[in-house]
């Protein structure tokens, strides 16, 4: 099977370098300063109580195809908001995913929920661009990033007052992970390179995340069992999108995964 993962690294080089010709460095960084603040998303997911929902909203994924391609995000993460999620991820990756930069800010003024931008992060100004756009936190995905630039994206994330979450599928990322400092872990039941889905992924690898750090399962989440599932593991947070955003009502879906 073709490395989906590394087909969409590629894309991706090409897509930063495009973008950083018709808005320079320089001119992106000048808009930092007039970001809107930072809100707390590893606060938010942190807080004591039952195991915290980071609702996500795109319209299309490469391994679903069409999801929601004509939804309105406002209308969802209002839903969201409404049914207790604790944070927003909004995927911005236009060609696999249909999502874009305004997608991230229309989320934010729609709700007081801290957002994370979920991309394919491989650049330094991925990282400013969230910024500049109002992102509270950013993916950084193990499988995608050589050690080096692992390292110094988490710093650059940091630098500018927002979360890091790391993710990772393979079990021999989580050294690298640890090592970093990271107290946000996100283990992705979802292969990226083939796109198959396994929940146990994340059941047998939290025992391995020490207590003193969030851990988010990702993927493959559908019902109120398997939430249970997940809490009796220990784990803190879950990010759920695709379930949610094939429901009729994903606002409804989302409060009958907690329980509510």
């Amino acid at each position: 099977m073709t490395d989906i993962l590394d087909a969409i690294v590629a894309r991706k080089r090409l897509e930063v370098a495009a973008t950083r010709d018709r808005v320079p460095t320089a001119a992106l960084e000048g808009r930092l300063a007039v970001a809107p603040p930072v809100r707390d998303f590893f606060g938010a997911l942190a807080a004591p109580g039952p195991i915290k929902l980071i609702a996500e909203f795109k319209r299309q994924s490469p391994s679903a195809g069409a999801i929601r391609p004509e939804a309105t995000i406002e209308e969802v993460v209002c839903g969201y908001a409404a049914a207790g999620a604790s944070c927003l991820s909004v995927l911005t990756d236009g060609p696999g995913f249909g999502g874009s930069l305004v997608d991230l800010e229309s989320a934010r003024i729609a709700v007081p929920l801290p957002v994370l931008r979920k991309e394919f992060v491989i650049d330094r100004y991925q990282v400013l661009e969230a910024r500049a756009h109002g992102a509270d936190a950013v993916l950084l995905i193990a499988e995608c990033l050589d050690d080096c630039l692992l390292r110094s994206l988490y710093r650059d994330i940091l630098d500018l007052g927002m979360t890091p979450l790391v993710e990772l599928h393979d079990q021999a990322n989580l050294p690298r992970v640890l090592d970093l400092g990271a107290t946000l872990i996100g283990i992705n039941n979802r292969d990226l390179k083939t796109m198959t889905t396994d929940l146990e992924t994340v059941l047998r690898l939290s025992d391995r995340v020490p207590d003193e750090c969030v851990l988010v399962a990702e993927s493959g989440i559908r019902t109120r069992a398997d939430v249970e599932r997940l809490e009796a593991a220990g784990i803190g947070a879950m990010l759920v999108g695709e379930s949610l955003l094939k429901e009729p009502d994903p606002g409804r879906a989302a409060a009958r995964l907690l329980g509510r």
